[in-house]
């Protein structure tokens, strides 16, 4: 209710001041500050002091030209330091969150406002917003004691004034201290005088001569006097003794004296020696010093010495909390008149406070391909001192690739000046640097820590190009080949790499794979067993993809070898296998060569025909004649297989001759085949024919008759074995 009766006031005062055609003067006033506002990104509002919690302070999304809709995305929010104002989430309306008292939040200032950034996200903005706070007559004039009490000499001549007080208003403007009134009496009068800091202060001023013996004392009442509407007042009572005649008061040698101070100056400095001095002889011209009535705040700053009039700094001075003091130094006779005299004292700032840098807001972490002028970061710089001392110029420091901006009301943006790397740089680290121009310049400092969040712009990148693998043939299933490797630069599931086959000559068309390749370790195993002779090489090719999305990929190729093992013997081509001598083959005619017997050495008989299917040494081959019915007729060459006669053929030599031969390769071991040839002596293939007929027939003789010897040479032996035991028992017995 006192908001509202506090804006009706003000409107009608603005129309009246407007006067006639005021209302076109006000719509183009308000529409040339709204059009000044949006330029300069400011919102301003105007309250009243003292009002309530919730009160309504504006519209501030409407006035940000954002709808209701957008609000839940764009996320509006106050960085104030200390909330004030809150703002509803819903409709955007800025309202009042704490009770505003003017007079604590501003002090003495003519004007009092609070400023505030007001954030939003999507895309991220700031706005500057100020609230003015109107004053609101809701303090008292007061004195600063109830009771003044004064001593006058009844020889004061008449137009004497008396310093009698200063009363406190902490209202400002019309509604501060405006004047005094004294009680109707005929002696004094009262007049308002106003300091150089704009103050008031009253004097009380004898009008009439006074008579100590027809009116020893007065009492009298003191009124001050605001502004408001409606008005309020203070009073004090002033008791006036009149004294008996000490016709000379001091009097200063000056009645006002300037001084200025640095903020920094230390206590014990002395600040000012003033003096006075007294026409009247005796106790009545011993003068001694004090302060008038005056602020304890002033008080507990300065002291003088009461014999010297010495002004002496007590406590620190602080530029930022007041700067300025006005002392009132009075100046008493032994016969109690009293002299005044003001002390004006300047206050000069010194660069004593370091700037302050506040993070508003951080957005982190930025994803590596943010464009470059992305803001990452707010943040606010405030100094406390005036002047140059209070101008403060921010900087980054430290390798990154990110600047900082300068906004409007000490606001700065961090962005970044160049594309980020997360592979290079996973997170960057500066320290925002706030330094004021004061000598010697105060600095203070922050560090920013700014995530990178990776981006999947990296494909996996093989070791090698091309990969070659050597495995043995006939392995087992599943043994491993080769394990290939990729390598991703991005990270989390960007930088997960999973592998597949992605094609190649490894099995044909329909056919099962040779190899297959694990997904997660990149290990190619072998499905099936290898055969050399089937397939001595294939080439697959791998695929690694990362888990981004979308996904990159490569490929390697991967050559693999087989490696020839000797699991093949020879086999003998020629002579072919005769009866009993292969399976299958009991039907077929045994082969035979003739040879004449005029044959010479070096005659040749045949060739043993064998090949193997194994490689390298596991295919070389040699010869060796095992058997023969005449081992010395016949030699076999180691290399070629030719089988030819080792001397000339004679008439004892049996007609029938039966060779076998023993053909190896070179492998580790070595496997072998036997090859069995059958040569007849004789000069024609005629007189050959009917040896080859009795050759069947008589074919198992010669075997019967070998085992007919064996056996009794076997019985032979048996029986010389037994008698020669007997005979030793029977040595051994007649011994005994």
């Amino acid at each position: 209710e006192r908001g509202e009766r506090w804006q009706k006031t003000m409107a009608v005062r603005r129309r009246q001041r407007l006067g006639p055609g005021g209302g076109r003067a006000l719509l183009a006033a308000v529409l040339l500050c709204l059009c000044c506002r949006a330029a300069a990104e400011r919102v301003r509002y105007s309250i009243p002091e003292e009002l309530g919690r919730g009160s309504l302070v504006g519209p501030l999304a409407r006035d940000l030209g954002l709808s209701a809709d957008e609000l839940p995305a764009r996320k509006l929010r106050l960085s104030e330091e200390r909330q004030y104002f809150t703002v509803n989430e819903e409709n955007g309306n800025l309202y009042v969150n704490e009770r505003l008292d003017r007079e604590e939040m501003c002090g003495e200032s003519a004007t009092c406002s609070v400023s505030f950034e007001v954030l939003v996200q999507n895309p991220l903005n700031v706005f500057h917003v100020e609230v003015a706070i109107e004053d609101v007559n809701d303090n008292t004039p007061r004195f600063l004691q109830d009771k003044f009490q004064l001593e006058i000499n009844e020889l004061t001549s008449p137009g004497a004034r008396f310093a009698v007080g200063v009363a406190e208003d902490a209202d400002v403007g019309s509604n501060s201290l405006q004047g005094y009134e004294l009680e109707a009496n005929g002696y004094f009068t009262v007049e308002v005088k106003e300091s150089q800091d704009s103050s008031k202060f009253v004097e009380l001023v004898l009008r009439r001569a006074l008579d100590r013996e027809s009116e020893p004392s007065l009492l009298l009442v003191l009124t001050a006097l605001d502004g408001g509407d409606p008005p309020r007042s203070g009073t004090a009572q002033l008791w006036i003794n009149v004294t008996d005649a000490n016709d000379n008061p001091p009097v200063f040698a000056h009645d006002r004296h300037r001084v200025s101070l640095r903020e920094d100056a230390p206590p014990g400095l002395i600040v000012l020696n003033v003096s006075a001095s007294d026409a009247d002889a005796g106790a009545n011209s011993r003068i001694t010093y004090g302060f008038g009535k005056m602020p304890p705040k002033v008080l507990q700053k300065f002291v003088v010495d009461a014999e010297t009039g010495m002004i002496t700094l007590q406590q620190a001075l602080d530029f930022e909390d007041t700067r300025g003091y006005v002392l009132l130094v009075e100046a008493r006779d032994g016969g109690g008149l009293v002299a005044h005299c003001k002390v004006d004292i300047e206050v000069l700032d010194v660069n004593d406070n370091a700037p302050e840098v506040t993070l508003t807001s951080v957005t982190s972490p930025v994803p590596e391909d943010a464009p470059a002028g992305t803001v990452v970061a707010l943040l606010k710089v405030r100094d406390r001192d005036s002047g140059e001392n209070g101008q403060v110029s921010c900087e980054l420091s430290g390798e990154a690739p990110l600047s900082i901006v300068a906004s409007s009301g000490g606001s700065y943006k961090v962005v970044t000046a160049s594309a980020l790397d997360r592979e290079q740089a996973s997170e960057h680290r500066v320290t925002v640097v706030a330094r004021d121009r004061g000598r010697p310049a105060l600095w203070s400092s922050t560090e920013l820590v700014l995530e990178v969040a990776d981006v999947n712009d990296n494909a996996p990148v093989f070791e090698e190009a091309a990969y070659s693998a050597y495995v043995a043939e006939n392995n087992a299933a599943g043994a491993l080949v080769l394990r290939v490797q990729a390598r991703d630069a991005d990270a989390g599931a960007n930088g997960r790499v999973s592998y597949w086959l992605a094609g190649g000559s490894a099995g044909a068309a329909g056919a099962a794979p040779l190899v297959s390749v694990e997904a997660r370790s990149g290990a190619l195993y072998a499905q099936r067993s290898l055969d050399y002779e089937q397939c001595r090489e294939f080439a697959v090719e791998v695929r690694a993809q990362d888990g981004g999305s979308p996904a990159r990929s490569s490929t390697a190729t991967v050559r693999v070898f087989v490696l020839d093992r000797n699991d093949n013997a020879p086999r003998v081509l020629w002579p072919a296998a005769g009866p009993g001598e292969a399976p299958g083959a009991a039907s077929a005619p045994a082969p035979f060569e003739v040879v004449p017997r005029s044959a010479e050495a070096g005659y040749l008989v045949a060739k043993v025909v064998a090949v193997d299917a194994d490689a390298g040494r596991n295919a070389w081959l040699s010869y060796e004649l095992v058997q023969a019915t005449e081992p010395a007729l016949f030699r076999v060459g180691l290399h070629s297989g030719e089988v030819r006669t080792a001397r000339a053929v004679s008439e004892r030599d049996a007609a029938k001759q039966r060779l076998v031969a023993v053909v190896k390769d070179h492998g580790q071991p070595a496997l072998s085949a036997t090859a069995t040839l059958h040569v007849v002596l004789a000069e024609s293939l005629q007189e050959a024919l009917p040896e080859l007929s009795e050759r069947a027939a008589g074919a198992d003789a010669p075997a019967a008759e070998l085992q007919f010897y064996l056996v009794l040479a076997l019985a032979l032996l048996s029986a010389l074995f037994l008698l020669s035991v007997a005979l030793a028992v029977l040595a051994r017995l007649r011994r005994a």
